[in-house]
């Protein structure tokens, strides 16, 4: 299962992005929300109603962590302890853990960043300071995908269903998308 963490002031093309890319590609994912109530509001005012709760996800195998970026949603991504555990734990097994725009800043409140190439959006580079600086727009460090912000959502969705899948299955998707990089 592929988890797609998401708090209010979410910003809603680096959460809903990956969600489709990755359900073209036959992956199943689930969005998770951090708040109490399963709609979250994202910073352009567009709900989105998750498909459970993070406790109700702590007992499901993950494939994968994807958190989106804008603000305040990041921040309350990073102001979740049960969320940082889960990254800690994931990250120690291997498991792909990707942070667009915002995000990465929650990689680094959990502690994973440190010597590991990383991108952040720009001018918020103080915010994963332990991260080894990455020129690219999607940058991949082993179980670490990162990208810089809303243009690079399509992307950071294809590089995620790569990583899952395979280089076919990321062309064949794209090239259905029109998509063109």
């Amino acid at each position: 299962m592929v988890f797609v963490y998401i708090a209010e002031g979410f910003e809603e093309i680096e959460a809903i992005t990956p969600v489709d890319v990755l359900r073209r590609g036959g992956l199943k994912v689930e969005t998770v929300s951090v708040e109490k109530e399963l709609q979250v509001i994202g910073a352009h005012g567009i709900p989105i109603v998750c498909d459970r709760t993070l406790a109700e996800s702590e007992m499901i195998r993950a494939d994968a962590l994807i958190l989106p970026g804008g603000m305040p949603g990041a921040l309350g991504l990073l102001h979740s302890t049960v969320l940082l555990d889960r990254i800690r734990r994931e990250n120690a097994k291997g498991t792909l853990i990707c942070a667009i725009c915002a995000a990465p800043m929650v990689l680094a409140g959990a502690g994973i960043l440190e010597g590991r190439k990383a991108v952040i959006y720009p001018g918020m580079e103080a915010e994963i300071k332990d991260a080894v600086p990455c020129s690219d727009r999607v940058c991949v460090d082993e179980n670490l995908i990162t990208s810089l912000g809303p243009a690079t959502a399509m992307p950071f969705a294809l590089e995620i269903l790569k990583a899952l899948t395979d280089a076919h299955t990321r062309e064949e998707i794209k090239e259905g998308m029109l998509f063109h990089d």
